[in-house]
């Protein structure tokens, strides 16, 4: 279908999300054919978890979770120095409520959490409970220089459809009195101001409609039309994410939450398009034991549930970077990305943007302690596997000559019951039960 102006449905749906605002939610809205699920009467049978997705959204023939297709991360502020007021909570509740009956909690509908930083704690006199591993970002390798995220909030919110994603956050911003035909009682913005806006998106075909003249992507347009992602291949094998029941924190006063740390890297793919063949790519993505093997054809579905990295692999790393002058991304990362009997450690869920015109990837992780964040990125480094002439920090280094941290920060998200600025006690004061 082709509207007045010559756009195609999918040109609209591919440049609204980026966009946003209320002309790119009208666009969306009129080409909308199936109503948006409501969401449930009783809001006491949402879950507790906030970062409880895997039930709710789509899999493919292997078990392999798919995330929705566009996503929106809004960073917030509060004004002022000092602790928030029962006021400011209420208003957050009410706004966050408000999304619960608007929307079916799906990929249908809308998925969302959100999350707090360590400089959000820092504005109450009592600090965190050691439960709670919540570090200041800072840089995770000797050749990063990031900013670093340290805004109060992070609401993070997730749909197949681009107008709920959009309706959403316009509702929020007070900028549409209703929601899915739900009224917003009050308006996020009454108590929290956006200080940063991204968006992004994941899902076959999508970085492939993306990708022309994009900053970061050769001109010869290589990104496959089957991959999920710019890079080619797909990610969030079923058998190498932790589960959310591994990734949730188990004790004190946000037990039943989770830390989450969000980083934001750009891409430089033109060497790894232009100069890499497709074994060299797998190689450097995985190993270069399934490229020897063969082990992936295409984008890797074929591998199934899993991506393929054996203990053996992963042992044998330094005899692979000898014997192939190269490693592999996740054969370097598994290093650490699980336990001694083999339990994955972090829940990724990353996704592609075009924002600022460039190819980039936002890459929240999930884990009960953000440290255990920080070991697995070491492992990625492979600092440590410099000492085999070949293997430079970043060439031949898995994926690190194509990727460049740009931002990362550090929250918190509470259970549900807590989402609403919480005090470091794990209270909500002025909420009442």
């Amino acid at each position: 279908m082709v509207d007045e102006s010559g756009w195609t449905r999918r040109e609209t749906l591919k440049a609204a999300v980026a966009a946003g605002g209320a002309a790119a939610l009208s666009a969306c809205l009129d080409r909308a054919d199936e109503p948006v699920p409501d969401g449930p009467d009783d809001l006491s049978s949402l879950p507790e978890r906030q970062h409880a997705w895997n039930d709710r959204v789509r899999t493919d023939e292997h078990g392999n979770r798919l995330l929705p297709r566009h996503q929106i991360l809004l960073y917030l502020t509060l004004s002022g120095d000092g602790p928030p007021g029962p006021d400011a909570r209420r208003t957050v509740e009410s706004a966050l409520r408000t999304l619960d009956r608007a929307y079916e909690r799906s990929h249908g509908g809308l998925l969302s959490s959100m999350a707090y930083s360590p400089r959000y704690f820092a504005r109450f006199d009592d600090d965190l409970p050691d439960s709670v591993d919540l570090p200041e970002p800072r840089a995770l390798s000797p050749f990063e220089t990031p900013t670093f995220d340290r805004q109060d909030a992070l609401l993070h919110l997730a749909s197949d459809r681009a107008d709920v994603v959009l309706e959403a956050e316009e509702g929020l911003r007070g900028r549409r009195s209703a929601v899915n035909g739900v009224e917003m009682d009050a308006p996020l913005t009454d108590a929290l101001d956006v200080a940063d806006r991204r968006t992004g998106f994941v899902g076959a075909g999508m970085p492939a409609d993306r990708q022309d003249g994009l900053e970061g992507i050769p001109d010869s347009n290589p990104v496959p039309e089957a991959s999920p992602l710019f890079m080619g291949f797909m990610a969030g094998f079923r058998k190498n994410q932790a589960t959310e029941d591994y990734v949730t924190i188990r004790s004190g006063p946000f037990a039943g939450g989770t830390t989450k740390h969000v980083s934001n890297l750009r891409m430089r793919l033109g060497d790894w398009y232009g100069e890499q063949s497709f074994d060299e790519r797998v190689a450097e993505m995985f190993s270069p034991v399934h490229a020897e093997r063969d082990l992936v054809e295409g984008v890797g579905e074929n591998l199934g549930a899993s991506s393929g990295i054996t203990p053996e692999i992963v042992s044998e790393i330094r005899d692979h970077a000898r014997e192939y002058a190269r490693v592999g991304h996740a054969q370097k990362a598994a290093r650490a990305n699980r336990t001694d009997d083999g339990t994955v450690r972090t829940l990724r869920r990353h996704f592609e943007s075009t924002d600022g015109g460039e190819a980039s990837l936002h890459f929240p992780s999930l884990q009960s302690e953000i440290s255990t964040f920080e070991e697995v990125r070491a492992a990625m480094n492979g600092t440590d596997l410099t000492e085999v002439p070949t293997i430079r920090q970043r060439a031949n280094n898995g994926i690190l000559e194509y990727i460049f941290v740009k931002r990362r920060g550090n929250f918190l998200v509470p259970p549900r019951s807590l989402r609403a600025l919480p005090t470091p006690a794990g209270e909500t004061p002025g909420l009442g039960d």
